[in-house]
């Protein structure tokens, strides 16, 4: 049986999906799965055992250029020569939904009250139907597994091997310390309300006194990793990575610490310790187990309607957040 899994972004999104694969695989052994994902995340599906193939795709150039529609549907035109026998659009978007009925006839995905753009589910052949509201993960499993006959129950997802794979780099080698704990920070995100203050940041970096990685995605993240290190003689800014060396620091680190982002969740999907910060989006992003904690603002977060301009973030006191990494660093 042939499936193909539309789940074109984000990374964290991809991240959360992609835990039940190996629940999945080890239920139908003999399943053939491809992911269609964009272009620029294609490196987090990369050298994962229960994928088959990875085509990537660019729909996120047609808003900067309407031409490209074509070239980009001749090329999701070409993948569905692959004859699939089942899609599953684990998305719920009109543009996801749109990809997975080019690809075959037999699509799968959200019901309409289970997504935020409801008329997507128009296109679906088997709905999947969960609460808008619940945990993301315990969505993605549901709706990448359910309409394979199978069930992945969250014991299961709290009992997981880790999913994200990487070769070794020495640029990563590098920056790694032999005598004291490694600890990364994240402290960018895709809207500002999100990030945790730079100072706070230095604060704890401070308190930890450990080897304090920052990590960065983009020239003003870039900026404050760089204050962040010229404040604190334990931080360093690290040198520009890609993807797989990413994942090779976070799989290699103690602790992890950031902002509710993509990076950050590749902490729980390589089992590695972090604490996660919440300021306008909910904590229930994420499953926290004993080494993957969270600490949020007092902020009530409407999942139906984020509110960009909340920065309740800042308010969360740098002791709670240090007096957690000291538990699990010590644990």
């Amino acid at each position: 049986m042939k499936v193909a899994i539309v789940k074109l972004s984000a990374m964290g999104d991809i991240i959360h999906a992609m835990v039940a694969l190996q629940y999945i695989k080890k239920a139908n052994p003999s399943l053939e799965i491809d992911w269609i994902v964009e272009q620029g995340f294609v490196p987090i599906l990369e050298g994962n055992p229960h994928i088959d193939n990875i085509l990537p795709v660019h729909l996120k150039s047609i808003k900067k250029e309407k031409k490209n529609f074509f070239e980009q549907y001749k090329l999701v035109k070409s993948y569905a020569k692959n004859q699939y026998d089942l899609i599953i659009d684990a998305q719920g978007l009109m543009k996801s939904a749109l990809t997975a009925r080019i690809l075959g006839k037999n699509v799968a995905g959200f019901s309409k009250n289970s997504i935020r753009e409801g008329v997507a589910s128009y296109f679906y052949t088997h709905q999947v139907d969960i609460d808008y509201a619940a945990n993301t993960i315990d969505r993605n499993a549901k709706v990448m597994s359910e309409p394979l006959g199978v069930e992945v129950s969250q014991e299961m997802i709290l009992n997981k091997e880790p999913f994200l794979f990487y070769t070794k780099s020495q640029k990563v080698n590098d920056v790694l310390s032999e005598t004291r704990k490694n600890i990364v920070f994240v402290i960018g995100s895709t809207w500002e309300s999100r990030n945790y203050p730079k100072e706070k940041f230095v604060e704890i970096a401070e308190a930890l006194r450990a080897n304090i990685l920052v990590a960065w995605g983009s020239s003003e993240e870039k900026e404050k990793a760089a204050w962040i290190a010229s404040q604190s003689q334990y931080a360093t800014a690290l040198p520009k990575i890609n993807l797989n060396d990413l994942k090779a620091l976070i799989a290699q680190c103690d602790l992890l610490i950031g902002n509710d982002t993509g990076p950050t969740h590749m902490a729980w999907g390589l089992n590695v310790p972090s604490i996660t910060i919440f300021g306008p989006t909910p904590i229930n992003r994420v499953y926290k187990t004993p080494i993957n904690r969270v600490v949020n603002s007092s902020s009530k977060v409407n999942h139906y309607k984020l509110n960009k301009e909340d920065f309740s973030i800042a308010e969360i006191e740098v002791e709670e957040i240090v007096t957690l990494a000291k538990e699990l660093l010590d644990a």
